[in-house]
């Protein structure tokens, strides 16, 4: 870490999304509600497949921790983005700032690398049943998101190292609503150059090391689902794969277009919007993608809530 770098900066200020002060409350209501759903959508999800016994799958047992890593997403992001809109003085201190980057980079990135896992699961199950309970043994499930959540912690601790080894002694304006690497690296008054193509070289590696299984699995899945002759047996192989899917197009793309540009490129009016949109806004939007046509999910919850009623 740089000499004194510190003592330069004990505290920062984030802008948030709007510095217009009629439109603080107004959002503080929307994205309280955003954080509230999110809260109960995904809490409920973790809660009704741990409760019910039909939901003990690979699939599901995916799903849960998708769940607690949106979860965890937005619980990084939101609380204090929250306190920041009714707040007259909007800083957050070096350490916290730190710690809000390497949390919300472990969350996002274990996220992405289980979407990948999930796309090996459904292309197990579709392209080889026979094989589907031998392969994803209950072992193995917990195996790769043991790995999951190690590559996460991994990958944030080394964004983290490379953005805060470098010095910050001018502004002390992020030009954001959280602490995020992009204003982060234009905000420092050192030579960021070389921190920007290592960042931006191992967010490739990353990203694609998620996407490119997701890609190679759903190649085989189409390839596999064309094979099979009748078209009921088409529309129940690829029906099981299209809550994913979804779930897949709206973070990848999001998250491509958020890092995956030249530094020089970067607009952080854009930067905002699109950052609220795979923090905040997905993390509420995947448990409703996964249960509003997800009959084993309505069933379930169905028959909890029954049970619940009954017992009351």
């Amino acid at each position: 870490m740089e000499k004194g770098n510190h003592s330069e900066a004990t505290e920062f200020i984030l802008s948030g999304l709007t510095d217009r002060p009629e439109l603080q409350v107004p959002l503080f209501v929307v994205f309280l509600l955003i954080y509230g759903i999110t809260l109960v959508g995904n809490g409920g999800m973790i809660l009704l497949i741990t409760i019910d016994p039909r939901l003990h799958t690979p699939m599901y047992f995916f799903l849960r921790n998708l769940s607690f890593c949106d979860l965890c997403l937005s619980s990084t992001i939101s609380p204090h983005m929250l306190l920041n809109f009714l707040a007259e003085r909007k800083n957050i201190s070096f350490t916290a700032c730190a710690v809000q980057m390497s949390l919300s980079i472990a969350f996002a990135d274990s996220k992405g690398f289980l979407l990948a896992v999930m796309a090996y699961d459904r292309y197990v199950a579709i392209c080889n049943p026979l094989l589907y309970t031998v392969t994803m043994s209950r072992q193995l499930c917990k195996q790769l998101v043991a790995g999951v959540y190690a590559v996460g912690v991994l990958d944030s601790m080394i964004f983290t190292c490379f953005t805060f080894r470098l010095s910050f002694c001018s502004s002390k304006i992020i030009n954001h609503f959280f602490c995020d690497i992009p204003p982060l690296l234009a905000l420092s008054c050192s030579d960021t150059r070389i921190s920007e193509k290592v960042m931006f070289t191992f967010a490739c590696c990353v990203i694609m090391s998620s996407f490119i299984p997701v890609l190679l699995s759903y190649v085989y899945i189409i390839s596999t689902i064309l094979q099979i002759r009748s078209a009921e047996g088409r529309c129940k192989a690829f029906s099981t794969c299209t809550f994913h899917l979804t779930a897949v197009a709206l973070y990848f793309l999001t998250l491509l277009f958020m890092y995956l540009r030249p530094p020089s490129s970067y607009s952080m009016d854009t930067d905002k919007i699109v950052s609220v949109f795979y923090s905040l806004v997905i993390p509420m939007l995947n448990p409703l993608i996964y249960s509003l046509r997800n009959l084993e999910v309505k069933d379930a919850l169905r028959k909890t809530m029954n049970k619940l009623l009954t017992n009351s």
